[in-house]
C-alpha cells in the first residue's frame, strides 16, 4: 500500500517537529531555535538545534539532521511508514492509501486499535508486576545475587509474578476479558465437563521482563524462575504485537547507547542485558530465545553500523553464531562492521567481566571475528583443504554464502580469499559461481546538448559572424561553424564550480514562494534543463498548482522515492552537513535576488545557444540574421543588468 505524497506533505506541515522531538529530548529554548543534548551520541553541552520555522532537526555535533518523520525513523527505529501511521495518529489524523480498498483500510485500522488496545492490557501488568516485586524479598535477594542494582530494575521495569495461579484477577476485574487470553498474560485450558474453559496467569513465580518496542511499548513479557526449574525462562506467545523473530530485549533501552559505544552488542538473555548494562556496557540487546533473524540484524543497523554478537565457545554456542552469520550475510555491505564473540565455555559476559574486568571484555570485543572471518571457517569447516574433493567441497560450502553479500568491495575480496584457498583464480571461480549472461549490444551513448560559449568564444563568434555578413552571399562558409567549441578544461586541475543549475535549485527549495514571482519563460527555461534538474524544476511547478507554497520540510517529503530525490537533498545540504533550510527575512530578500541574477546568467547562456543555432541556420533561412541582432539586443540588456548588480553589490 502506498501513501499519497499530498497527504505526507499535509503532514509534514501540521506537525510540530518541537513537540515530537520534545517528547524524547529536554529542549531549552536558545534564540529563535530550541537546543538539548543530542539523543544520537553521548554530549555533556547541547549541539542539538531544533527550528520551529524551519521545521527541522540538526546536530552541530554528529551531523544528523532531519524533520519529525525523519526523527521517529531515527531516534524510534520505525520504517518510513510505521512513522507516518504513527505522527498522523498523534495529530488525530487518518492515513489514506492509495491502493486500498474500503474493507483493507478498515482492517488495518482495526488492527491499529488492537495493538494499542493489548499494549494498553500489557502495561497494566507490568506495573502490577512492578509493585509485586517491592513486596517480594525472594525475588529481590535474587536480583541482588546476580548483581542488579535498584536503578537498573527500574531502568528495566523488572518486577515479579507471584506464585498463584490467578493473580492477576485481582489487576484485573474482569478475569474472563478474551484481551487477557490474547496477550498472552492468560492460558485458556479445556473446558470442563459443565463447559466452562480453565484459566490461569502464565507466568507465576518467576522475575518478570518487560519487552518493549522501539517506541517503549510494552508488547510481551519475559519471565525467569528463581532457582533451577523448568522451563528456566518462559516468552510471552506470538500476539498481534509480539513476534519473536523480530523482535531484541533492551533495544529501547539501549538505543542512546549504540551511538555513544559506537556498536550493539547481541546477547543470548534478558540477564545478560541487565547485568552488562550494571557492569558499564549499556549497548547489549538480547534474542528472545530464537535465532538471531534477518529482522533483528535489519532493526540493529537502523541504530548503528556496527554489530557484534556474542555467543558461548561450546558447539551450541557455534551453531546460534552460524545461524545469526545466515541472517547478517544481506546486510554486510562495505561501510558496516560485524563480528563474532566467543567466550570461554565456562564463562557469560556477566561472569568474564567479575572475573577479569571491563577493560579485559572490551578488548575482548575489539578482537571479536571479522564476518569474513568467520564466514570463511564456515565454509571450509570439515573439508580437508589438501584434496582437490576437500577444496572443491569448500568452494559449494562458501557459494550460498559469498552469493547473499550485497555487491562491494568486500565480496570481490572474499571471492579472491575463497579462490586462493580452492586453488583457483577469483576470475575462475567467478565465472563457475556466476555465469555469463547472453552478452548484451551496448547503449547507444546519450546525445549531449552543445555546452554554452564562455565569453571569449562569443566575443570571437561576434567578430567572425561580422565579418561574415560582409562577405557577401557566400553560404557554405557557414556550414563549418554549426557547433559552438568544446568547453575549456578548468585551469590548473581545479574543481568546476556548483553548477548554476545547482544554484537555482538550492535558492527555489529554500525559498519557494519565489516560484511564483518568475515569469513563464524562465519557469520554462528551468524545467526544461536536461536530466534530473529539469525534471526537479517541472515538479515544484506541478507542486506549486496543486498545494502552493510548501516549506523545505514538506517538500522533501513529497520528493522521497522520486528520481531526482538525491540531487534536492544534495543541494539543500550545507557546508557543514546539515540542512539548508527556509530562507526567513533579510535572507529571503537575499536569496530572491540571487535568484534573479542566477536566472540573468542562465538566460544569457540560453540566448548564447539560439544565438548559435541562428548563425548555423543563416544560410537556409533568410530571417536568422534578424533573429541573431535580436538576441543580441536581449543579451546586451541582461549583461547591463548584471554589471548594475555587481556595482550595487
Amino acid at each position: 500500500m502506498t501513501i499519497p505524497a499530498s497527504f505526507i506533505q499535509e503532514l509534514i506541515a501540521r506537525a510540530d517537529v518541537v513537540e515530537i522531538v520534545g517528547r524524547y529530548v529536554q529542549l531549552k529554548k536558545a534564540g529563535a531555535n530550541f537546543m538539548g543534548l543530542c539523543p544520537f551520541h553521548g554530549e555533556k553541552s547541547p549541539s542539538f538545534s531544533v527550528s520551529p520555522t524551519k521545521q527541522f532537526y540538526h546536530c552541530f555535533g554528529c551531523g544528523v539532521h532531519g524533520n519529525a518523520i525523519g526523527f521517529l525513523m531515527e531516534h524510534a527505529g520505525m520504517g518510513f511508514v510505521e512513522a507516518v501511521h504513527d505522527l498522523a495518529g498523534q495529530y488525530g489524523l487518518q492515513v489514506p492509501e492509495d491502493d486500498a480498498s474500503p474493507e483493507e483500510r478498515a482492517r488495518a485500522a482495526g488492527q491499529r486499535q488492537k495493538q494499542a488496545t493489548l499494549s494498553e492490557v500489557l502495561e497494566k501488568a507490568g506495573e502490577a508486576y512492578r509493585k509485586q516485586l517491592r513486596q517480594s524479598p525472594g525475588a529481590i535477594e535474587y536480583l541482588k545475587g546476580r548483581g542488579v542494582s535498584g536503578e537498573i530494575a527500574r531502568q528495566f521495569g523488572i518486577g515479579y509474578a507471584p506464585a498463584g495461579w490467578r493473580s492477576l484477577a485481582s489487576v484485573f476485574p474482569d478475569y474472563d476479558d478474551p484481551l487477557l487470553a490474547e496477550s498472552g498474560l492468560v492460558i485458556v485450558g479445556e473446558a470442563d465437563e459443565g463447559g466452562d474453559a480453565k484459566r490461569y496467569d502464565r507466568f507465576r513465580d518467576r522475575v518478570m521482563f518487560p519487552i518493549r518496542n522501539v517506541k517503549g511499548e510494552c508488547i510481551g513479557f519475559g519471565g525467569r524462575v528463581l532457582g533451577d526449574e523448568k522451563p528456566k525462562y518462559l516468552n510471552s506467545p506470538e500476539t498481534p504485537v509480539f513476534s519473536k523473530g523480530r523482535e531484541l530485549y533492551g533495544l529501547y533501552e539501549a538505543r542512546a547507547a549504540f551511538r555513544d559505544r559506537g556498536y550493539a552488542l547481541v546477547t543470548e538473555g534478558y540477564m545478560d542485558v541487565v547485568a552488562l548494562a550494571q557492569l558499564g556496557f549499556p549497548n547489549a540487546v538480547a534474542t528472545l530465545g530464537t535465532a538471531c533473524t534477518p529482522e533483528h540484524v535489519q532493526k540493529l543497523f537502523r541504530f548503528t553500523e556496527s554489530v557484534v554478537f556474542s555467543f558461548d565457545g561450546d558447539s551450541a554456542g557455534r551453531r546460534a553464531a552460524r545461524k545469526a552469520l545466515d541472517g547478517a550475510l544481506a546486510y554486510a555491505t562495505d561501510v558496516r562492521s560485524i563480528k563474532f564473540l566467543f567466550l570461554p565455555a565456562e564463562h557469560d559476559p556477566d561472569s568474564f567481566i567479575r572475573e577479569f574486568g571491563a577493560d579485559a571484555f572490551a578488548r575482548f570485543v575489539s578482537e571479536a571475528t571479522p564476518l569474513s572471518r568467520f564466514l570463511i571457517e564456515a565454509a571450509r569447516e570439515g573439508c580437508e583443504l589438501s584434496s582437490a574433493e576437500g577444496r572443491a567441497h569448500m568452494a559449494s560450502n562458501a557459494r550460498p554464502l559469498w552469493s547473499a553479500l550485497p555487491e562491494g568491495a568486500l565480496k570481490r575480496q572474499l571471492l579472491s580469499e575463497l579462490a586462493a584457498l580452492a586453488q583457483l583464480s577469483a576470475q575462475e571461480l567467478g565465472e563457475l559461481w556466476t555465469p555469463a549472461a547472453t552478452p548484451r549490444a551496448p547503449a547507444p551513448a546519450p546525445a549531449r546538448a552543445p555546452a554554452p560559449f564562455s565569453e571569449d568564444d562569443w566575443d570571437s563568434r561576434d567578430q567572425w559572424f561580422d565579418e561574415q555578413s560582409r562577405a557577401g552571399p557566400e553560404k557554405k562558409r557557414f556550414k563549418s561553424f554549426r557547433q559552438p567549441p568544446p568547453p575549456r578544461p578548468p585551469p590548473g586541475g581545479r574543481r568546476l564550480p556548483t553548477s548554476r543549475a545547482d544554484v537555482a535549485a538550492r535558492l527555489v527549495l529554500s525559498n519557494p514562494a519565489e516560484w511564483e514571482a518568475l515569469s513563464h519563460e524562465l519557469h520554462a527555461l528551468l524545467c526544461d534543463l536536461p536530466g534530473d534538474h529539469g525534471q526537479l524544476f517541472a515538479w515544484l511547478d506541478s507542486q506549486a498548482h496543486e498545494h502552493g507554497t510548501q516549506p523545505w520540510a514538506a517538500l522533501r517529503e513529497g520528493l522521497r522515492g522520486l528520481a531526482f530525490e538525491s540531487l534536492a537533498v544534495r543541494v539543500m545540504t550545507g557546508p557543514d552537513g546539515g540542512p539548508v533550510g527556509d530562507a526567513e527575512g533579510e535572507q529571503a530578500a537575499d536569496a530572491a535576488r540571487e535568484l534573479r541574477n542566477v536566472l540573468d546568467y542562465m538566460l544569457d547562456d540560453l540566448l548564447k545557444i539560439q544565438q548559435s543555432e541562428a548563425i548555423a541556420a543563416v544560410g537556409s533561412d533568410p530571417r536568422a540574421l534578424e533573429r541573431y541582432k535580436a538576441l543580441e539586443v536581449r543579451r546586451l540588456e541582461l549583461r547591463n543588468r548584471l554589471n548594475s548588480s555587481s556595482n550595487s553589490a
